[in-house]
């Protein structure tokens, strides 16, 4: 039997046989479809799961590195108030001597580079024998006659003939202080007791002696400003005061000291000026002989905080050592 005769026979079956093949085409592609739709939804699941991990970790880097931060930060406050608080236990209560020490130095080193300058100028190339000659107050007078007898005064009668002139002085000094007095006069005042002890140097001593401090360099200053400003009415530009204190800080006081109690400049602290500076007791020996050599008086000051005087000081008409404390000289030795 044909196919034709098969639907020639049977119309309803070979529409039903046309109909069914479709229909499973149609499945199987449905089938396809969801098949494919199952494999690609769990791949789009996992991105999307992958992509949350890594924000949540990113989130949690962040979150511990602020953390970390922020201890760094406290701990270092922790330092700077521990720093804070051991700056002012320590440097608080010696702000005032350091600043002290600081000026006092800087104004001696300023003076001693002036100092320098002014003799490198005169510097000679040649050096010139020293001649030392006996000072005028101690030159013995002798008397003509055949017996050549030889009168030497009484050293506390040096200033007899100007006693007149030093107590007129140590009158205006007990006076209100004059602020505008000419350079090389005291512009502060005196008390009594300064007064006694001035009195005592030049008639007792003749000048030339050993006095108890006044119990700061500050006061011992003031006095010897008295002294200077006297031997100045006595002698004029004839006399040279030179001070000996063996620290920088030391001398800075007694240049600030005087020049505000004499009226004085940068000027007149020099080898060439009025007042001269030194550390060494060597160099005041020297610069001394040398005055004397050219008929000039040294005055000679040493600073309270010198434990001893060298002998060949003694020797010169006008010095004055003041003699400190115990405990003044421990509490300078403790600020130097």
């Amino acid at each position: 039997m044909t196919n034709t005769e098969i639907s020639n026979n049977n119309p309803e079956k070979e529409l039903i046989v046309g109909k069914s093949i479709p229909n499973d085409k149609t499945k199987q592609t449905s089938k396809k479809n969801t098949t494919q739709n199952k494999k690609t939804t769990p791949k789009s699941e996992k991105s999307d799961k992958s992509f949350d991990d890594i924000s949540s970790e990113i989130l949690r880097d962040l979150v511990t590195k602020k953390d970390s931060l922020a201890k760094e930060i406290k701990e270092l406050q922790t330092k700077k108030n521990e720093l804070e608080k051991d700056i002012d236990s320590n440097f608080k209560g010696q702000s005032d001597n350091i600043a002290k020490r600081v000026k006092g130095f800087q104004e001696y080193l300023t003076g001693a580079l002036q100092n320098l300058s002014q003799n490198v100028e005169k510097l000679e190339l040649v050096s010139q024998p020293i001649i030392v000659k006996p000072s005028p107050l101690d030159e013995k007078k002798q008397e003509s006659g055949t017996n050549n007898v030889v009168s030497v005064p009484a050293i506390s009668e040096t200033f007899k003939p100007d006693e007149q002139i030093i107590k007129s002085c140590f009158s205006n000094f007990t006076e209100q202080p004059d602020f505008y007095a000419e350079p090389w006069k005291l512009r502060r005042s005196l008390n009594s007791s300064d007064i006694e002890i001035m009195e005592d140097w030049f008639f007792n001593l003749g000048g030339r002696g050993s006095i108890e401090s006044r119990g700061s360099r500050q006061k011992n200053a003031l006095l010897s400003a008295g002294l200077i400003s006297i031997l100045g009415e006595l002698y004029g530009d004839q006399f040279q005061t030179l001070i000996l204190a063996s620290q920088p800080e030391r001398l800075g006081e007694w240049r600030r000291i005087l020049q505000d109690s004499l009226g004085l400049t940068r000027d007149d602290f020099g080898p060439s000026s009025g007042i001269v500076l030194f550390e060494r007791p060597e160099a005041v020996i020297e610069r001394a002989d040398r005055l004397e050599a050219n008929d000039e008086l040294p005055f000679i000051i040493i600073d309270a905080a010198e434990t001893s005087v060298e002998i060949p000081i003694l020797q010169f008409p006008l010095w004055l050592a003041y003699a400190g404390s115990d405990n003044e000289i421990y509490d300078d030795l403790e600020l130097n």
